[in-house]
């Protein structure tokens, strides 16, 4: 199985401008994810999309490659991801480049495990499965079969339909939020209008890795994960 790498790295960004390159433990957030596509055995080949070209400079002097900038209407604040993956396969298939599978692998989650990368492959090899994505537990005050949505008349109803909940914690069946780091879909499925598909695999990953850097809160947690492991690193 091909499987191609791709990380995407957009120029604007609202919460922390210029937040894929903003540094992390002394180099640009976007290296910390284009190292872990270099260590991965079994990515065919991996790619920085960017239509911006201060990003598309790091990623290349990170080690990764640039085949083309990405067009400027899939750039935009409310841009889905998963046109963004479709243009890159379908423009590298024109030029006789063709991949089974695409591992999207987002810069804002920088702590990926090593390994990580090849088992999502091996998992969606080995199950047959459409897609396989990094997950993490849903807390159980947060669980699904907790959750109450509104209605449209005007009052409050459990989310999965039922007219009781669980009573107990110890009820509640296991069930996993997206942790974001990973997702290996095969290229047919994304063809088909989904990043997912029907059968779908989980790699469970650390949750107290787990960070998505969309505030400066969270950037402020990813230095401080960064320093820890420093301290550890010098102890050791």
């Amino acid at each position: 199985m091909r499987v191609l790498g791709v990380i995407p790295a957009r120029g604007g960004s609202k919460g922390v401008p210029r937040k894929n390159v903003v540094p992390l433990g002394g180099r640009p957030l976007l290296a910390w994810t284009v190292e872990h596509a270099r260590a991965a055995r079994r990515l065919a080949a991996f790619m920085v999309s960017t239509e911006d070209e201060e990003i598309a400079d790091v990623a290349r002097r990170s080690g990764a490659w640039v085949p083309f900038l990405r067009p400027g209407h899939l750039a935009a604040d409310d841009t889905p991801t998963l046109p963004v993956l479709v243009d890159v396969i379908d423009r590298l298939a024109a030029d006789g480049d063709h991949y089974d599978a695409v591992c999207l692998l987002q810069p804002t989650t920088p702590f990926r495990a090593p390994g990580s990368i090849d088992a999502a492959i091996e998992l969606l090899v080995e199950r047959r499965a459409d897609s396989v994505i990094s997950v993490v537990p849903v807390p159980h005050e947060h669980h699904p079969d907790w959750a109450l949505v509104d209605t449209d008349n005007g009052v409050i109803a459990w989310a999965t339909g039922s007219d009781e909940p669980p009573p107990r914690r110890q009820d509640l069946r296991p069930a996993f939020h997206r942790e974001g780091s990973i997702y290996v879909t095969r290229s047919e499925v994304l063809r088909a209008g989904s990043l997912f598909g029907r059968r779908i695999g989980a790699l469970h990953v650390d949750p107290d890795r787990a960070v998505n850097i969309d505030t400066p809160a969270d950037l402020d947690r990813a230095m401080r994960l960064v320093e820890a492991d420093s301290r550890g690193s010098a102890a050791g």
